[in-house]
């Protein structure tokens, strides 16, 4: 049976380490396990003295892939806002930092913009993009500022058997903490040997002190029929899938039951997701129907296909902007992909010479108004493509390698990365030089 004092007192305890003032780096998804372990915390914190000064930042990191099942995130939310006002009422030592993949790493603008195929287990490039990569950025910026840091997590042994082979691997015996995978980084997991019916038990008897209860957790998991897509930060974490609460793009399982669940439940808006997110699916077979065999660089790997065809990325686009339209009527701050991904986006179709349909054509259709306008930035590129077939009217060709090259440096500029850009601009000229060899050495033989 579960002791919660003897949990609290050895948390506070922990705290009150000597001469420890590593800062502790809360993994917080909103799910169970995760409002467990920061209600214990906040329990244990509330409990001392006040002659001791807290010794330590402690920071609730949530991360928002940005394609999260909105009745979760918009659930999350509320919690984080409730926990950052309360933990300013009470003086504690807490801060919420959120965390969301780089625009240049998002899902749509890989999947619409790049073509990449959906995630899948054999593939699945999403996890580091829009989940490692942004808490670990956080973490190691935390590293080196204090040296080091230690990672609360709400993991259960009784999670699975992977699990707890993969917290006994770490583990250093005799000692709370154990290593992590991140230099000058430490776990503590206080939750370990708690099991799945003790965590219902203390959440339904324990209200959290930063106000509200915990009913609608309750309902939310009861209405799902699952449970929390926990803070990934390694590679050992398992996919969201399973009935777990995670991205509604989802497509590492053949069903997304929770989401499906919640629909029966009475959520019946999230229907067009439900669709989408199938369509998706649908798309890892039948590769000749909707990819192509040429890779972005252009070449061909005989067994490897390419990216998704440029009417495949425009129906995708089209039927996640219908899908925001019909959600909006239940919400209208709902927002599945921003402007900034769009406008992203259509820089991408440029630089891989789709040129129609537009993004904001797509757009446009969708909504019957003209609210996103390219109109000047296309303007622009005509009177720019008109000048440079004026000058390079003896060399017709380089026109499209000067577009390619000013295509790659606007989309650079604004993803705000340029790393790698002179070494891509070296491929792009190398590619060109080669191709225009090929190209003469051809017409000496026809």
């Amino acid at each position: 049976m579960i002791d919660i004092k003897f949990l609290e007192s050895e948390i506070r305890d922990q705290y009150l380490a000597n001469d420890d003032n590593r800062p502790w780096i809360i993994g917080f998804s909103g799910g169970k396990d995760s409002t467990m372990l920061l209600q214990l915390v906040w329990s244990a914190l509330s409990k001392i003295e006040m002659a001791k000064a807290y010794q330590r930042a402690i920071y609730v990191v949530c991360n928002n892939t940005l394609v999260e099942n909105p009745k979760i995130i918009n659930f999350t939310e509320r919690t984080l806002n409730r926990i950052e006002s309360a933990a300013l009422k009470q003086s504690l030592p807490i801060s919420v930092v959120r965390t969301t993949p780089k625009l240049e790493d998002t899902f749509w603008l890989n999947l619409i913009g790049k073509g990449y195929p959906t995630p899948s287990s054999i593939f699945r490039w999403c996890t580091d993009r829009l989940k490692i990569s942004p808490t670990t950025k956080f973490i190691l910026d935390k590293i080196n500022d204090s040296g080091e840091v230690i990672i609360l997590l709400g993991t259960r042994s009784d999670e699975s058997s992977n699990r707890a082979k993969s917290m006994k691997q770490r583990e250093i015996f005799g000692k709370r903490l154990r290593k992590h995978v991140l230099p000058n980084a430490y776990v503590y997991a206080p939750l370990k040997d708690v099991v799945t019916d003790e965590v219902w038990q203390y959440l339904l008897q324990n209200p959290p002190l930063w106000g509200g209860t915990n009913r609608e957790l309750v309902t939310l998991y009861r209405n799902a029929t699952g449970g929390d897509c926990p803070l990934v930060i390694d590679t050992t974490t398992p996919s969201c899938g399973n009935s777990r609460f995670g991205c509604w793009v989802c497509t590492v399982v053949q069903k997304d039951k929770s989401m499906q669940a919640l629909i029966d439940n009475g959520e019946e808006w999230m229907l067009p997701l439900l669709e989408l997110r199938n369509y998706l699916a649908e798309t890892q077979t039948n590769h000749e129907k909707y990819r192509q065999k040429e890779r972005r660089n252009g070449t061909i790997t005989e067994g490897v296909h390419g990216p998704y065809f440029p009417s495949v990325r425009a129906k995708i686009l089209e039927d996640l902007l219908k899908a925001q339209k019909e959600i909006r009527e239940e919400d209208p701050n709902m927002v599945l992909i921003s402007q900034q991904e769009l406008i992203a986006i259509q820089i991408i179709w440029y630089r891989d010479g789709i040129f129609y349909p537009r993004v904001s054509d797509i757009y446009n259709k969708v909504y019957n108004i003209n609210s996103l306008d390219m109109d000047k930035q296309d303007n622009q590129r005509q009177k720019e493509d008109a000048l440079l077939h004026q000058v390079c009217h003896r060399n017709p060709d380089d026109v499209q390698l000067i577009n390619n090259l000013l295509d790659l440096h606007k989309s650079k500029i604004l993803l705000k990365n340029r790393n790698g850009l002179k070494g891509d601009l070296e491929k792009e000229l190398d590619f060109f030089l080669k191709k225009k060899k090929i190209e003469t050495v051809a017409s000496q033989y026809s």
